[in-house]
């Protein structure tokens, strides 16, 4: 059997190292990834034996273009993107350019090196934004109602995957991933901070006092480990063109996490409210539909909430 040549962007981050982890366990696979020169490599460390480096920036088309080229892929998983929302409000420019045209820079590669590999777009719930009560749990044709400079600029990608498709024939698949979280996750986001602070004040790094934005919200979590084999079964059976919700199908209020996550600890905590945690606009509730993508490929999530959120304390007990 001849293996396949996988190409991942963004392999040094969150969802990105864990597919690589992924990946490992499969055989007949020959994994290539893309990075930064000055990214980050704490997460890939481990993997760095196993996985030939491709060194590109995604805004620099020349540089996508040489790396594309030069491994000539089978798969391309594209999950690179400047991915926190509160970020894109600060620096919305720079969200677009490396979402949007980044990507672009991807399609116009491939098409200047004349291959015709599967390509994964990771795209995001957050495209639906504003949705109403009665527009739960969310289908893919749900209108999608932006409320934030990442959200506009993942709508942006994810119509440029279709444009590609129909343009070119490209056999792109868009996966609108819902919340996703697990080991590793940066602690900017949302269960990750609240088990950093945790562990500090464990530890006595911190004063026994847990900062936090807007506890009403509620999102659908599914653990990263889950979403990489989603990402992966996407281009085994996913169809070229289409666009599919990839979540758990459950709600979970912020507060809830964060009283979880609390009864882990044995140590007294008291919770106060921080409004440089607060976003201008914020989506009020996330719940995902993946019938349509479990109907493709059988997949469903099999980590459960619990499992999910002790391991990403104890990841950071190990790391404070």
């Amino acid at each position: 059997m001849v293996s396949e040549r996988v190409l991942i962007t963004g392999f040094t981050g969150f969802a990105g190292s864990h597919l690589v982890d992924y990946l490992l366990t499969l055989e007949e696979v020959e994994i290539f990834g893309m990075r930064r020169w000055r990214s980050r490599t704490e997460h890939i460390d481990h993997l760095t034996d196993n996985v030939q480096t491709v060194e590109c920036d995604l805004r620099d088309q020349i540089s996508v273009s040489r790396a594309i080229a030069e491994v000539r892929p089978d798969k391309i998983f594209h999950l690179a993107a400047q991915s926190f929302v509160p970020t894109s409000w600060s620096a919305p420019e720079d969200s677009l350019h490396t979402n949007v045209i980044g990507t672009l820079h991807i399609f116009e590669g491939v098409r200047q090196a004349g291959i015709d590999p599967w390509i994964q777009v990771a795209c995001s719930s957050e495209e639906y934004g504003l949705v109403h009560p009665d527009e739960v749990p969310i289908k893919e044709t749900n209108p999608l109602r932006p409320l934030s400079p990442y959200a506009v600029s993942k709508v942006a990608t994810d119509l440029l995957a279709y444009q590609y498709f129909q343009s070119f024939g490209m056999k792109i698949v868009r996966t609108r991933a819902f919340n996703h979280t697990g080991p590793r996750r940066g602690d900017v986001f949302v269960c990750s901070n609240f088990a950093r602070q945790i562990a500090e004040i464990e530890k006595g790094k911190r004063e026994p006092v847990i900062r936090v934005g807007n506890l009403e919200a509620k999102r659908d979590f599914t653990d990263v480990r889950d979403m990489v084999k989603a990402y992966w079964l996407s281009l085994k059976h996913g169809e070229a063109g289409e666009v599919y919700n990839i979540a758990s199908g459950t709600t979970w209020k912020i507060s809830e996490v964060l009283d979880m996550l609390l009864s882990r600890s044995k140590v007294q905590i008291t919770i106060e409210e921080d409004p440089d945690r607060l976003r201008p606009s914020d989506v009020q509730i996330l719940l995902g539909d993946f019938s349509k993508f479990h109907q493709a490929t059988g997949w469903k999530p099999e980590i459960t909430f619990e499992q999910t959120l002790q391991d990403i304390l104890d990841y950071w007990r190990a790391r404070v």
